[in-house]
């Protein structure tokens, strides 16, 4: 705790996956809807699947941290709104006190999921 502000240290897990957010959604928060649709490189869905899968995978941490059902995350008519669910979603898991592990695992998938864009 900061003893100046009375205020705990942030978690370095929190900082790491605030971090990787930040790099994802500058990567992609430009793009419009063709460059959403394209496919992956090397795979064989479109980009807008892959991070709605990410949204899909931390939304479900949450759920299981939280202790409760696993629900699905509506995929929302238009692909600009990604990089605002992937936000919403991972503050929610920082949110509901994810353990260490959670959090680790939750940035390797947004890492992942960057690097596969």
């Amino acid at each position: 705790m900061s003893a100046a502000q009375g205020v705990p240290d942030p978690d370095p897990a929190d900082t790491d996956l605030d971090r990787a957010v930040d790099l994802l959604v500058r990567q992609v928060g430009h793009w419009q809807q063709p460059r959403w649709a394209a496919t992956t490189a090397g795979g064989n869905v479109s980009r807008a699947d892959l991070v709605h899968r990410l949204v899909q995978e931390i939304a479900n941490l949450t759920a299981d941290v939280e202790g409760r059902p696993r629900r699905t995350v509506p995929r929302l008519d238009n692909d600009l709104v990604l990089p605002d669910q992937v936000r919403v979603v991972a503050a929610d898991l920082v949110a509901a006190g994810a353990p260490t592990a959670a959090l680790a695992h939750a940035t390797g998938q947004v890492t992942a999921t960057r690097q596969t864009l």
